[in-house]
């Protein structure tokens, strides 16, 4: 089979000057290529773990007895014996005088946090948090904006062996108490507001409500973000100014806990329920990042990373994790496209010099859309644009090469989100890169497509499974004892492998090719299509700002596949449209993938990571009730969960 041309090839000196290439070194493969280096990474998980720890020098406050105790899916054992801390690693690579975090926000406007402060502020609050009885398992909670407030509180809590989670304040208090509320939390930390798109958004009085939501919290500090000026009076816990709890003069001292003990939890979107809580360890997630980061990003001293999310997604945790590689993260508070700045994002990355820039598939295609040029700024810096979220569309590709750079890598990451807080796949310094396609599985990912026997297969759709454990899988489900909600969730399907639920193509020339959510998979007369292959084809159409394709079983054995599309301004449904839209998709993917009917929408509902809601969208119009296939407060823009609901009804109406 003929091998595609890369749409870029790595630049052998970037190669031979990247830190992937200095491990492949440390580990006496000089000269291995990257598939080289993945194999081994995956037939030898002890082998290139304990490389991975010995290259970025753990310091262990004890040493483990063994790699992987236990290999065994779900319960694999990692380094057990090892007892250290995430915020030790986190800040000891940071020099005094050097920035560590670069404060940003939608009006171009920040501040710097220099290595020194930003230790004594964690001191600080560390101190503070000790002395409203905080201790080694108790959970701290954020109700926080994205700012250095938050990695602040989160390293304080971390050095405590405190289990943190956060959550972004555009969550309704109830939703945030969804989450919060199962942690049974001892404190929790809010800001008075946020900005967005031109606007201040006061959230005292949510905060507020959430504190009464809480039972079990002892104290709240309180954060002057906005300038908003916080009605004390009102709060009945005992409060603590952030100013007061970030300023004594304290001695940091990071708690030693053995390497599975937890460290947050991230939370699923909760969709069609109560979002469920996922606990990862200090040693994986440290392991896992310093990987990711370090190997595949390319990290380090005198790096600058901007990557634009929210502190409920995942990615904030990347962003938090930079520190580990002794580079600068950059905080962002705002849209990623306000409407008097729509290139903001750029404008600051050049200003400040960031190297790695990551954004979401939405964000690149909407900038070629509106038609902004990011080379007005002088982004010579940017070596890496990452790109996660959902699947990146090959058309965005050139645009990126064309606009940003020609020898910039553009990473597009997919598979393992919260639930590893990493990527199952993506790129390095030394792969090749095809556009519309992952560039490999990520070093110690065991990953395979499964067709429908659980055989691995190359170059047709499978499901995304990882057949051998790591470091950074959940350590388990909170509030879940006996590990029945965890087992189904990703072993239920094929007993001792990892099944994510996404269909994906491994492709002949090692490759990874997302086709979508395999719970949402469209299967016309049993061949199974992916979304997304629909969705790149009619969101590259200049009348159309995005696509949501459904296929929808019918009681009478039929099946509908529905395209749902937002127009443009400007731009009109009518025949015309519609028959370029069918061309678009019949030759981009193929005469199958052409959708039953195409409806014009006010928007495409997501969660509040971006996501698409396909399957809530497919059960609404299968006729399930509101209720029972989503939780309101999880989705962006409610308001559209009734529009799909009226659809469906209208549909059946009309069947009858």
């Amino acid at each position: 089979m003929t091998v595609p041309e890369p749409f870029t090839t790595p630049d052998p000196q970037v190669v031979a000057d990247s830190r992937i290439m200095d491990f492949a070194r440390h580990i006496g493969m000089a000269g291995s290529d990257y598939a080289s280096l993945h194999r081994w990474s995956v037939t030898d998980l002890q082998g290139f773990w304990a490389a991975v720890w010995e290259y970025f020098d753990i310091d262990a406050d004890t040493p483990y007895e063994q790699v992987l105790a236990e290999e065994s899916m779900p319960g694999a054992r990692w380094f057990p014996g090892a007892t250290l801390n995430y915020a030790h690693h986190a800040l000891r690579n940071l020099a005094d005088d050097a920035v560590a975090i670069i404060a940003l926000d939608e009006t171009g406007s920040g501040y710097e946090v220099t290595g020194d402060r930003l230790r004594a502020e964690v001191a600080s609050v560390a101190a503070t948090l000790h002395d409203l009885g905080v201790g080694k398992g108790d959970r701290v909670v954020g109700y926080l904006p994205n700012t250095p407030h938050a990695i602040v509180a989160f390293l304080a809590a971390a050095s405590l062996g405190a289990v943190w989670s956060v959550c972004g304040q555009d969550y309704a208090p109830k939703a945030a108490a969804d989450r919060f509320g199962q942690l049974e939390p001892t404190v929790l930390i809010g800001a008075d507001g946020y900005l967005f798109n031109g606007t201040t958004h006061d959230r005292r009085d949510a905060t507020l409500e959430l504190t009464s939501a809480l039972p079990t919290l002892k104290a709240t500090l309180l954060v002057d973000h906005v300038g908003l000026p916080w009605p004390s009076e009102a709060y009945p816990l005992l409060v603590v100014p952030w100013e007061d709890a970030a300023t004594r003069t304290e001695e940091l001292a990071c708690t030693p806990v053995p390497f599975d003990h937890p460290l947050w939890v991230v939370f699923s979107s909760g969709t069609t329920g109560l979002p469920k809580g996922i606990v990862h360890g200090h040693g994986g997630v440290l392991l896992e990042h310093l990987k990711t980061l370090g190997l595949h990003s390319d990290l380090g001293p005198g790096d600058r990373l901007l990557w634009y999310t929210t502190t409920h997604w995942m990615m904030w945790n990347l962003v938090a994790s930079t520190l580990l590689s002794g580079a600068t993260t950059c905080t962002y508070d705002g849209s990623p496209a306000p409407f008097a700045r729509l290139d903001v994002l750029w404008e600051l990355a050049a200003r400040h010099r960031v190297t790695v820039c990551g954004t979401s598939p939405q964000y690149l295609l909407g900038m070629a859309k509106f038609g902004i040029d990011p080379t007005v700024h002088d982004l010579s810096s940017i070596r890496v644009v990452g790109c996660t979220g959902s699947t990146l569309p090959a058309s965005a590709y050139p645009w990126v090469r064309d606009h940003v750079g020609e020898r910039v890598l553009l990473a597009s990451i997919s598979g393992g989100g919260t639930d590893v807080v990493s990527g199952f796949a993506g790129s390095a310094p030394n792969t090749p890169v095809w556009a519309g396609e992952l560039s490999a599985p990520h070093l110690g990912v065991a990953l395979a497509a499964y067709d429908a026997e659980g055989n691995p297969v190359v170059g047709q759709v499978g499901e995304l499974v990882i057949t051998r454990p790591m470091p950074s899988m959940p350590l388990y489900f909170w509030n879940d004892p006996d590990g029945a909600r965890y087992r189904d969730a990703y072993f239920s399907a094929y007993p001792g492998v990892w099944r994510h639920g996404d269909w994906i193509t491994q492709t002949s020339h090692g490759s990874v090719i997302v086709h979508g959510r395999s719970d949402s998979t469209l299967n016309r007369n049993g061949v199974r299509l992916g979304s997304a292959d629909i969705h790149d084809a009619v969101e590259r159409l200049p009348e159309i700002t995005e696509a949501l394709v459904i296929g929808a079983e019918e009681p009478d054995g039929g099946y509908w596949m529905p395209l749902f599309v937002v127009l443009a301004a400007g731009a009109v449904l009518d025949d015309t449209l519609r028959e370029k839209i069918k061309a678009a998709i019949r030759n981009n993917a193929s005469p199958r993938h052409v959708p039953d009917e195409i409806f014009e929408v006010p928007g495409i509902p997501h969660t509040r990571t971006g996501k698409k809601l396909e399957v809530p969208v497919k059960r609404l119009l299968q006729g399930a009730a509101v209720e029972q296939v989503v939780n309101l407060a999880t989705v962006d823009t409610p308001d559209l969960i009734d529009h799909y609901a009226r659809l469906g009804a209208e549909r059946r109406g009309r069947s009858a």
